[in-house]
């Protein structure tokens, strides 16, 4: 999101939206075991054959391929009041495949204001949705819930409100992503630590169930470059992605205007991911705002996979225009966009630059 009332030093507005893997073979970022062919730094990403923008007015776009063989879509809606989702045997096709609402915000008390970067995973053999929500009588003590569907198709069935994730501390939390790495599932979000000069940090925990966290919650990152901390000192909306012996954890820095952009967390696959020892972090951010190609606010990220099942995909939003009126968090073009994400001959990801628009948005 953007900003909220609250003095700066608090865990404000949250910087919009948010990422992580699912269960599933097919699972767009921890699952596969797959891993592609390194590619040269910028062959993946001369000519995209993706429709750009992909949604319009959608953000923290999140995009999982279950077993089936179907892309599943939900993301943040201007209106903030809803979770909806989409589904096509392409990723293009999202474009216009249908939107259902699977669930309203509530008109009073928890889960009533701010529903933010709605995830969908598969995990044992269920479907869960972990999102961000305020109470309607409290619209910035953001936390972060989970609702669960035991249909095989998250389109029928009954959402159940599996409760608040409860955290160290009641304070604000958000953009929550889950993956599991060597039989252990863990979720990352974001949040605010009583006492920080930040709005947020990225913590990790095991979990003891998709709703509980089990054992301790570690700091992964806390805002600390300079384009960490433009308008806001924030480090949210991380996601996982497990390639070439290591696992990169993606996350989002600074205001959600055109100074929005992402950071690069990478541990190795041996290490003890509940080490914080165990993760370097890119001190330059690997996905920025770029006037050549007119995007700007790159972020909130996710990853999945090509129609080929093999080639990574990025997907992520940003806005086209650099000049916002008023408040960020109240504009309501942040459009979702995909791209192929490179790899380097050592292994990393290759972000290059968000690209050009492939469509003209209507008037």
């Amino acid at each position: 999101m953007s900003r909220d009332p609250r003095p700066a030093h608090l865990p404000t507005r949250r910087l919009l939206l948010k990422g992580a893997a699912a269960a599933g073979a097919l699972a767009a970022t921890t699952a596969t075991s797959a891993t592609p062919a390194l590619a040269s730094p910028l062959a993946s990403h001369e000519a995209a054959p993706f429709v750009n923008p992909l949604v319009l007015q959608r953000a923290d776009p999140h995009i999982t391929r279950h077993t089936d063989g179907r892309y599943y879509f939900t993301a943040t809606v201007p209106e903030y009041d809803r979770i909806v989702l989409r589904r096509s045997r392409t990723l293009n096709g999202l474009a216009t495949a249908a939107e259902s609402v699977i669930w309203r915000a509530h008109a009073t008390g928890p889960m009533g204001a701010h529903i933010w970067a709605p995830e969908l995973h598969r995990i044992g053999g269920k479907w869960y949705i972990y999102f961000a929500s305020a109470p309607a009588e409290d619209v910035w003590a953001i936390r972060i819930w989970v609702l669960e569907n035991a249909d095989p198709d998250p389109f029928r069935g009954t959402w159940v409100e599996r409760g608040q994730v409860r955290t160290a501390w009641e304070t604000f939390s958000l953009d929550a992503t889950t993956f599991e790495h060597r039989g252990t599932r863990y979720l990352v979000w974001a949040q605010h630590e009583p006492g920080m000069d930040n709005n947020t940090a990225l913590w990790i925990s095991g979990m003891a169930n998709p709703w509980t966290l089990a054992g301790p919650q570690v700091r992964l990152s806390t805002p600390e470059f300079d384009w960490e901390c433009v308008g806001y000192k924030v480090n949210e909306g991380p996601y996982a992605l497990q390639r070439h012996g290591r696992v990169f954890l993606t996350y989002s820095a600074s205001a959600t205007d055109h100074h929005y952009c992402m950071g690069l967390l990478t541990a190795d696959a041996d290490s003890d991911l509940m080490d914080a020892a165990s993760w370097s972090k890119s001190p330059t951010p690997v996905f920025t705002s770029n006037d050549t190609t007119k995007q700007y606010g790159p972020g909130h990220n996710c990853f999945t996979v090509a129609e080929d099942g093999h080639s990574d995909v990025l997907v992520y939003h940003a806005r086209q225009y650099k000049e916002i009126t008023g408040d960020p968090l109240h504009d309501p073009n942040r459009h979702t966009r995909i791209q192929r994400l490179g790899w380097k001959p050592d292994g990393t990801p290759d972000f290059g630059v968000p690209v050009a628009d492939t469509v003209k948005e209507s008037a």
